[in-house]
């Protein structure tokens, strides 16, 4: 199929324009990039100054009296609780599989050793196991939301740029 000259020519111009055009959405698109990081910088300022501050005052007022009643009454009652619970249950297993050997020997029940009693360990003070496992799954916690906010507000600059920047699509 053959154009003629006129047409010929109404399509160079036509690609000659799609050509600036395609240059000036390039520039466009790069002052766009260069704004986008300087607002995720002065986002990242104004948190470290205005928003970090706020959230502290805030967790210690509000929250902080409420955690360390939290970590007074696990460390304090269910720690120690839970202890004594699985101490009993290990007790009687232990009487019951020390019943059941001696049974299996021949040797019969013991009454003296069933009912003696031992002295009460005393209390550990300090953080326990519990405690622990709290501060970790606050601090991973803690981790992933920053990791996530870094991620969201973070300027990458690979979905600015275009694979070839001053190549004109084929008309």
């Amino acid at each position: 199929m053959s154009l003629s000259r006129k047409r010929k020519k109404e399509l160079q111009k036509l690609q000659k324009q799609a050509g600036n055009l395609w240059e000036a959405q390039q520039v466009l698109v790069g002052e766009a990039a260069s704004v986008a990081r300087e607002a995720s910088r002065q986002l990242g300022n104004y948190g470290r100054e205005q928003v970090r501050p706020q959230v502290q005052a805030g967790y210690e007022r509000y929250a902080a009296p409420y955690v360390d009643k939290g970590k007074k009454v696990v460390n304090g009652t269910v720690i120690p609780a839970a202890g004594a619970v699985v101490g009993s249950a290990l007790s009687v297993w232990d009487a019951a599989n020390d019943t059941r050997s001696r049974l299996a020997d021949g040797r019969g029940i013991d009454l003296k050793a069933s009912f003696k009693k031992a002295a009460p360990e005393p209390v550990k003070k300090g953080l326990g196991a519990g405690g622990w496992i709290a501060i970790i799954l606050g601090v991973a916690a803690a981790v992933g939301v920053l990791y996530a906010a870094w991620q969201t507000l973070r300027a990458d600059d690979e979905l600015w740029v275009a694979d070839d920047p001053l190549r004109a699509p084929d008309a």
